[in-house]
């Protein structure tokens, strides 16, 4: 069996527990982990402004947010590295998926700054200064990810009309239980970005282990040489998955890891 070299984990749904914490059984193994050589990477859809409460965990390094979006330094939370959606495609992608979805709003990532419409629900604390605009105004520069809401619309459903609506444009995918699509440039995905960071690092994907809960696991999940499901992942994450460990609230990647370095 090749060695393993390098850990990409996804953190809320699998890392992190339902009650958003990350339990010190996991914290040991992560830095078992590290203390044998093997990088652990955090690949996640949070913002890099979502990062701080991490790094006690995962130390210093390079943290992989917004789907494949951004590359940011965990211990300054500067962004080191970025792929934007230009303007006007995330409005054609706005506007297409508005005429499958018409109650659709939207929100922005934007380097460090958060945007969104006045009647996007807004389901966590957002920053003092996040911008309320019109989407013309949240759209004037490049974003990194497009949020769009629809409402009691189920998450799968959004997805597959997204889909169908802006495949042409852009990445969609979705990582949530209440009718939200996180929509990237066109080719942007977890395992993009993952993949360019391996390269950099010397890593081939048949060294890679990847944990994931939900749809935007996916690509990740497919691509490391070695994909683990959660089992309280999402059924197409399970199906896709090669291996199911436990669930995020009993340490499914602890277990794994434990497992690993044994």
């Amino acid at each position: 069996m090749t060695a393993v070299r390098l850990v990409a984990t996804d953190l809320d749904g699998t890392l992190v527990r339902s009650d958003g914490s990350i339990s010190s059984r996991t914290t040991a193994a992560v830095r078992a982990a590290q203390d044998a050589g093997i990088t652990v990477v955090a690949v996640t859809g949070r913002p890099p402004r979502w990062m701080t409460e991490v790094g006690h965990v995962l130390g210093d390094g390079l943290a992989i947010c917004a789907n494949g979006a951004f590359v940011i330094d965990l211990r300054s939370l500067e962004i080191v590295r970025s792929f934007p959606m230009e303007s006007a495609v995330a409005y054609d992608v706005a506007r297409a998926l508005r005429a499958v979805v018409p109650g659709a709003v939207f929100a922005v990532e934007s380097g460090q700054a958060f945007g969104h419409e006045p009647t996007y629900p807004a389901r966590w604390p957002t920053p003092g200064d996040t911008v309320v605009a019109e989407l013309e105004r949240l759209l004037e520069a490049p974003v990194n990810k497009l949020l769009a809401r629809a409402g009691d619309l189920d998450p799968d459903e959004f997805l597959d009309l997204a889909h169908g609506a802006v495949a042409s444009l852009a990445t969609v995918t979705h990582s949530s239980n209440d009718g939200l699509v996180e929509i990237s440039a066109a080719g942007v995905t977890k395992a993009s970005t993952l993949a360019v960071l391996c390269e950099e690092l010397g890593v081939d994907p048949s060294e890679t282990v990847a944990f994931g809960d939900m749809p935007n696991d996916l690509p990740m999940l497919t691509w490391a040489g070695r994909g683990i499901a959660v089992a309280n992942a999402h059924p197409a994450v399970l199906a896709a998955a090669e291996e199911v460990t436990a669930s995020n609230d009993d340490d499914g990647v602890a277990v794994v890891l434990e497992r690993l370095l044994c």
